[in-house]
């Protein structure tokens, strides 16, 4: 399925991840834990499709379970105790709730940076960055390619090597060690040969040089200008909400939340609003292709 959201320009992309990562970290109200963990997801299987939910129950769900229990293990705090440890340690409520809070921040930045991994194209991070700070936008643009680029050729050189009997799934254990490492050998010495080639290429063209100019094919237009001040209007809301104590939330020594009011559910709306903005874009566009295959 087409993402829209992908094709506005990096700037809209960039900030909307940065701000939904920044915020995601930072506000641990069991709300906005939760909205940003659904959203990101949402967003992440609307992207990703079945690979998202496969991720999901073969690895965050143990991830959920095994990082909301580590905290009550390690930490002792909270007035409410609901047992004793065998070492003697208090097991209270307000640890496990906490590393339960955690376990659902960590998932939902995970989620979130499959989506930036998706989006921010690495010919997106040398527009923004190219002629800031070309030598790490260069750096972060091989970064996104180099997890796909090497499964492709692993796969390669494992298809190339099972032809002439020297897979990992041929002869013993010692025999599939050797074809392990054999594959492992040549792998490396690709991946130093691409380097070295790709540094020679992007020196040849001047990379980097002062007065250097790049072409590229983002234009900011009215749409991206609508969605960007959209996106910086909920983010500023939010935040001034925030540092106002709208959305303060205390898990030790007791669990204590603000005032549950018209402002705190305008708060949570509005960054419902900002971590779904993807998903309405995709839908709004997908509702305006089919009216327009309709017509056809």
């Amino acid at each position: 399925m087409k993402d829209s959201f992908s094709t506005y320009h990096p700037v809209v992309n960039l900030l909307f991840f940065v701000c939904v990562l920044t915020l995601s970290m930072v506000l641990m109200h069991p709300v906005c834990l939760g909205i940003s963990f659904v959203a990101a997801f949402a967003y992440a299987l609307y992207i990703n499709g079945k690979k998202t939910l496969r991720f999901g129950l073969l690895f965050m769900l143990p991830m959920l379970l095994i990082t909301a229990l580590i905290n009550p293990a390690f930490r002792h705090e909270g007035a409410t105790i609901l047992a004793y440890l065998p070492g003697g340690n208090p097991l209270t409520l307000e640890s496990m709730l906490y590393g339960l809070a955690a376990a659902v921040m960590l998932l939902a930045v995970i989620n979130w940076f499959s989506c930036v991994n998706a989006v921010m194209t690495s010919d997106k991070f040398v527009y923004l960055f190219g002629r800031v700070i070309p030598a790490l936008s260069l750096v972060l643009s091989m970064s996104l390619r180099l997890v796909p680029r090497f499964k492709a050729q692993i796969k390669a050189i494992s298809a190339a090597q099972s032809c002439v009997g020297r897979d990992v799934s041929n002869g013993g254990v010692l025999a599939r060690a050797r074809h392990g490492l054999r594959i492992l050998s040549i792998m490396v010495t690709w991946a130093f040969e691409n380097a070295i080639e790709t540094a020679d290429s992007m020196k040849s063209r001047g990379y980097g040089l002062a007065g250097r100019t790049a072409f590229s094919v983002f234009r900011f237009d009215a749409r991206d200008g609508a969605a960007l001040m959209t996106l910086l209007a909920l983010a500023a809301y939010v935040i001034a909400g925030s540092v106002s104590g709208g959305l303060a939330f205390r898990y030790y020594p007791t669990l204590k939340a603000g005032a549950l009011n018209a402002f705190t559910v305008s708060l949570f709306m509005a960054y419902a609003a900002l971590c779904v903005l993807p998903l309405i874009l995709n839908i709004n566009e997908d509702a305006k292709w089919k009216a327009i295959k309709s017509t056809i």
